[in-house]
């Protein structure tokens, strides 16, 4: 089943980085559900993907064996194909100029994003760590991004749901795109 999100042209009028900032304090973790914000300007697209740790590797503790750490390298390596997960219409002409992903950690007891556990996980205390890719793409033609098919959930078992939010000349907008359903906007 094909996931699309048309751009219809959209030209983004605020910067990026701001949004993302914003972004990353709402809400909470939950587990099947990411967001993506995207931004386009002056021929460059901006995403931030944030999605927990648990639908990209299937687990959020720091990896310890063998399995989990080669898990958690190919989860990383996937991410990092922005256009193998995000597919852009090839007369755009997009090409990668940017991605890194990052790991953002919380404890369930107020520990800070970013800081580290020093207790081991328990029933009592759980660890969410969340996945960060910020993307740079170049595009030759952006009235020529029309759509964005969404492969990302045939490469991650784990996940379901993603926000997408998109800011344009006519205002801000937000999208829901499931694995269940074909989305277009």
């Amino acid at each position: 089943m094909k996931r699309s999100l048309t751009l219809a042209g959209a030209m983004i009028v605020l910067a990026f980085p701001a949004l993302a900032e914003e972004h990353r304090q709402l809400g909470p973790h939950q587990h099947g559900h990411g967001t993506l914000n995207i931004a386009i300007e002056n021929g460059e697209v901006s995403m931030d993907l944030d999605v927990p740790g648990a639908d990209i590797v299937g687990f959020e503790h720091e990896p310890s064996t063998p399995e989990q750490k080669a898990a958690f390298e190919a989860g990383k390596a996937k991410l990092a194909e922005a256009l193998t997960l995000f597919k852009m219409p090839a007369a755009a002409g997009c090409t990668v100029k940017e991605a890194k992903v990052s790991i953002e950690g919380e404890h369930e007891e107020d520990t800070p994003k970013g800081a580290t556990a020093s207790a081991p996980d328990t029933e009592e205390e759980h660890h969410h760590s969340d996945f960060n890719v910020d993307y740079k793409l170049q595009c030759q033609s952006l009235a020529k991004l029309t759509a964005i098919d969404f492969d990302y959930f045939k490469a991650f078992a784990g996940a379901r749901v993603l926000g997408v939010t998109i800011i344009t000349p006519k205002g801000q907008n937000s999208y829901e795109v499931t694995r269940e359903s074909q989305s277009s906007i």
